[in-house]
């Protein structure tokens, strides 16, 4: 299990970080991982899992 900070989910999903938070706060994200006070991380999986919905949805 691999955790992702910022910067590579932005990568990977080709969000903005607002993007990133609004869709936490609707729920619509993977939530982060908190590693410290000020750092969080997410579970690759989680966000791989994340795009393969967003491609089945296009898909229908």
């Amino acid at each position: 299990m691999k955790l992702r900070k910022l910067k590579a989910v932005m990568e990977c999903t080709g969000l903005a970080r607002s993007t990133v938070y609004k869709f936490i706060a609707e729920e619509r994200f993977p939530k982060p991982v908190k590693l410290g006070v000020r750092m969080v991380a997410w579970v690759e999986e989680e966000i791989l899992n994340w795009i393969l919905e967003r491609i089945n949805e296009r898909d229908l």
